[in-house]
This record gives structure tokens, sequence and C-alpha cells, in this order.
């Protein structure tokens, strides 16, 4: 059976509008800045444009609040500026996909307004309403004990009809009530139809299996006694009527060859993966797994940071790599390092890498261990200059998530006399928070804010806005595009060449079966790739991810063969030497 577009190759580049580039100097990205770098993502070798949410927003969570399905956010630009786009792409070559954002909308959404505006209106039963609870003494609680994402109840009550409504995130983003068919029809049409019809090639699914909510809302277990709210994503995540809905969905896609990759959120189980991604009742074409950007994190613990060990992050790695694969016929991974939900993955997977040279280093080395995995492949914007997390330094001023800021001010309002607290919490927020990848693209060192904002239209003298978020001082340092895309030996260099490497060998490195070595070391992370038939050339791809110099031997089948060495982090290798330096990385073929 012909592969589908997206199986053969897909390497994807994401986006995140309000920071890639600001084209008229008003301190925001916009759409026209997406279509000035163009060239530049197509240099890369990406062949898909991934577009974080543009539409129409109060942007409360930055633009996962949206009001208008079908209209643009102006800062960003207009509808003619996304048509643009969207040929644009077309024309070198580019596929793109949007955000979609269905399991909830803004507040200000014209569907709201209309369902919080009496119980009769007929759109009450388009979110989820519900009667409060009374304790012993009288005191009103909210239907249940969930906590929503944001740290706080996952309930608010609204005034004026005397009821709750549910919003598993920010109170300003209720909840759909997907049980509503008449909802579901019209959500189809605004958010998916109308896109399709102008062109993109398919979405990216925010919180794809948080639709099926059980209707009876029991009270969550009990994990965090000092809260009284509780996780309760065992709860909505994965609920009955999740493949009715994706069927629905899928019925659509498939009408306009989309690509659909699904977040999938508290999904530990890779038997309830499959029943997103199975190629004989595919709902999606693919999913994000979380197993491995969760390492950090404790468990139902908000920005409660964990320590792991390298043996942990392979068996996160194997898990997606080897069980999409024995699948029948194989599903398709999602590989990614970074996204606008993650902090950058030199500062979480290389943490001691603290010079110029070793984040250089720590870039290369981890290209070449995303570009070695099998499946699609997700890049986010800044990864391929090695960009990294912002410095613990800032205070909480330079903070613009939601999530970040809740949090920190939760712990501010609970410290008591404790003044040591914020600091600690603004330290474990600097680790993983949102924030540290939504600061602006680093473009150049030479220009103004890093050449996020264009080249002044105006005459010398021109007044530039400050960009939206304030921008990460190491641009100075080499990490920018200007200074790194005439420099052979720079991340972005490397990122090229191992984005040429993988589609010059898609049987290889695409579709080639995963095979995990040396599980137990501590240091350095081996595996094999094997051709998709089993037949032919054996990668053997070798990484250190410590900042010391490491040794390793070539496994036992490719000894006593002839053994190539296809590609190196590092500039001047000899083949017979099997030591490592700090965040070095190699792949060797045998034939």
């Amino acid at each position: 059976m012909p592969k589908t577009w997206w199986e053969r190759e897909a390497i994807v580049y994401q986006v995140w509008p309000a920071s890639f580039a600001d084209s008229n100097n008003d301190g925001f990205g916009d759409i026209p800045g997406i279509i000035s770098k163009l060239d530049h993502i197509n240099s890369l070798g990406a062949n898909t444009l991934w577009v974080s949410p543009h539409y129409a927003s109060p942007r409360i969570d930055e633009g996962y609040d949206i009001s208008d399905y079908k209209a643009v956010y102006p800062p960003f630009g207009t509808m003619e500026d996304t048509e643009r786009l969207i040929r644009e792409c077309h024309q070198r070559g580019l596929k793109i996909i949007f955000d979609l954002v269905i399991n909830h909308t803004s507040d200000q959404h014209a569907w709201f307004k209309a369902s919080r505006s009496s119980k009769s209106n007929p759109k009450r039963d388009w979110y989820i309403w519900r009667p409060a609870k009374y304790d012993d003494k009288g005191n009103m609680l909210p239907p249940n004990n969930w906590r929503s994402y944001f740290n706080e109840s996952a309930w608010t009550w609204d005034e004026h009809t005397q009821e709750y409504y549910l919003h598993l995130f920010c109170k300003e983003q209720p909840d759909l009530n997907w049980t509503c068919e008449d909802a579901r029809k019209q959500i189809y049409q605004d958010a998916i139809i109308f896109w399709l019809e102008k062109g993109i090639n398919g979405f990216r699914v925010d919180t794809v299996n948080m639709y099926s909510k059980p209707m009876d809302f029991p009270d969550a277990e009990v994990t965090d006694s000092d809260n009284p709210y509780q996780p309760a994503h065992s709860l909505f995540c994965n609920g009955p009527e999740m493949p009715k809905y994706l069927r629905e969905i899928s019925a659509i896609f498939d009408k306009y060859d989309a690509m659909t990759v699904g977040e999938l959120p508290s999904t530990p189980d890779f038997k309830q993966v499959l029943r997103y991604i199975d190629p004989n009742d595919p709902q999606l074409s693919m999913v994000f797994s979380f197993d491995h950007v969760s390492l950090d994190r404790g468990e139902g613990q908000h920005f409660y940071l964990r320590s792991w060990k390298l043996p942990e992050l392979k068996n996160a790695i194997a898990h997606m790599q080897t069980f999409v694969r024995n699948s029948s016929p194989p599903a398709i991974a999602a590989t990614y390092l970074e996204n606008h939900d993650q902090p950058r993955s030199i500062s979480r997977f290389c943490p001691a890498a603290q010079t110029p040279e070793e984040t250089k280093r720590a870039g290369k080395m981890l290209a070449m261990f995303q570009t070695a995995m099998s499946g699609a492949q997700f890049i986010y914007q800044g990864q391929e200059i090695g960009m990294t997390n912002f410095p613990d330094t800032w205070g909480p001023h330079e903070y613009k998530d939601v999530d970040s800021l809740n949090y920190y001010n939760y712990v501010v309002a609970h410290s008591g006399d404790d003044t040591s607290k914020p600091g600690e919490v603004l330290k474990k927020i600097n680790r993983i928070a949102r924030d540290n990848a939504r600061t602006p693209v680093q473009w150049s060192s030479a220009q103004p804010y890093a050449g996020f904002m264009a080249p002044s239209q105006g005459g010398e003298g021109k007044q530039l806005h400050k960009p939206w978020m304030r921008i990460n001082d190491n641009y100075k340092d080499g990490i920018n595009v200007e200074d790194q895309v005439h420099d052979p030996d720079s991340v972005l260099a490397f990122w090229k060449q191992a984005i040429a490497m993988r589609q010059a060998r898609p049987a290889l490195f695409v579709h080639g079966t995963y095979e995990p070595l040396d599980h137990e070391n501590q240091h350095t992370f081996s595996f094999l790739k094997r051709a998709e038939d089993g037949k032919g050339t054996v990668a053997y791809i070798v990484l250190n991810f410590s900042e010391k110099q490491q040794t390793f031997t070539l496994p036992t089948e490719l000894q006593g063969r002839k053994v190539e060495l296809l590609m190196g982090t590092q500039q001047k290798v000899h083949l017979q030497e099997h030591r490592l330096g700090g965040y070095e990385g190699r792949i060797y073929v045998a034939s």
C-alpha cells in the first residue's frame, strides 16, 4: 500500500507566531514575518510548516483561548495574509498545518456568550454546566474536586445563571460539551472544514484525548493533601466516546488527504496510544508521546522537579520507537524534543552544558539523536540554532505564561513568613516553564533585539517597540541564525547535514527499526537502526550525554564487517578512535 505524504518523510517545522519574526516593528511576531522567513525553513530541509494558533483570541493562554475560529488575531495580520502564507508555502513545496483547539473555546466566543446568557438558550448545552454542591455546613462547593491544568479549580461559578461551568484550563477557557451533536457539527464546520477549504494540509490537534468526559463527574482521588483540588487526568483523558468523535473527524480529513498529529498527555499505556493510531482503524495519523518530556516532572505535582538517569530516557524513547514499529502494519512515530509547551532540549537533557562551546556540542548531538529516530520529525523554531532556556537570574516579571504566573502567585500567597519559597519556586519554573520556548527567535547578533524586528522602514531614529517578551541574552554568543548560516561547524549547519542524511537514506532512518543497546550505561546512549525490510545496511548510533569523555565498543554484529563513519558531530574523527568527547555523537554504518 503506498505511503501517505506524511509517512514518507515528513519533517515539520513549528512556528510560534508571536515570537518568530516581527515584520512591522510593533514588538509582536506576525504572519508576514513568517512569510519573510520561509526560505530559512526551506533551506533547513523541512517540508511542512506547523503554525501555532493564529486565530482571534483574547490570548489569556497565548492563543489557545479562541474567540473565533474563522478569524485571524489582528496583531498577527489579516485573512489575506494567512491565505498568502498558505500559497507561499505551497509554491516552495511546503505543506502547512495549523493548530486545532476544540476541547474548549474562549469565554469571549459567541457560542459561550449565548450559552451563559440563560439556562434556556439553545446553546446552553454546548458547554458543560452543573449546579453547586454543598457541604454539611451549607457551604457552596464546585461540582467536584477536579484541578485544572493551571493549579485552580476546574469549575467557575457563573453568577448570572447560578451554575458552574467546567474548564480544564483557565477559567476563560470553558470546555465544550462533545455529547451535544449540534455543537460537534458546528465545531467541524468552523474549525476544520473552513481551513481545509483554504488549502491547509492538516492539523496538530490540541488536547486530543479530553473530549470524552464522565458526565457524572466523580471526585478524583486525593493525591495532593495540601490542595483542595486534585489532578483528575485519569478521569477526563481517554474517555469511552473518544473513538466515536475521532472517527467523525477522521472521515473529514480523509476527504482532504490531511494529516493529523494529536497531543496525547496522560496516556502512559501504549495499548491506549495504539487505539488512536492503529493503521487498521486510524483515528489520527500520529500522536505525540509525553514519556521522554515528563522525566523531570513529578506525577500530579505542579512544577515539581525530579531527578532522572539516562536509562530512563532510553526506556521512554524505546517505548514509542519499538511499539509503533511492532504494530501491524506499522504505525508512525512523531519524534520531537521541543515544542511550545516544553523547555529547550539542551537545557533539559544536557543541563551541564554551560559554555558556548558545550552548548554547541550538545545542540549538535541532540540533532543527531532526533534525526536518527524513525517516524516523522518535528523541529521547533530556534532548536536548529541551539537556543536554550533563559537565565535563572530573570525575575518573575519576565514570565508571560499564565501557568507560570498562576503557580508563582499561588506560592507567594501561601508562603507566609517563609521568604525563601518564591525564589525556590522561580528556579523550578525556570527549569521547566513553557516560557523558555517562547522567547523570540534569535536571528542576528548585530541587529537590535537579535533581529527579531524587521529593519526600520521609517528612516534613521524610528522608534522600535520592545519585543513582547524578553530575548535571551545569549544571542550575542553565536546562538543566532546570521552567525551560524555561513559557519560549517555550527548547530544550524549540522541540522542541515543531519536532515540531508535522513532524506538520503529513508529506509534506514525514516522507516527503519530501532534496537536499543547498552541500556544501563549512565553516560552514553546507543542503538542500532535496520533498514525497513530488515536487510542491507545497519547503522550504529552512539551519543555521549555527558560533558566528560566516554569510551565505547562497536556492537558484536558490526565487528568483522566493513564499517564506515557516516556522520559525526565533531569535524575531525578517526574511524578507529572509540572515545567520545563531551556531548559528541557518531553514526557508523556497516554494509
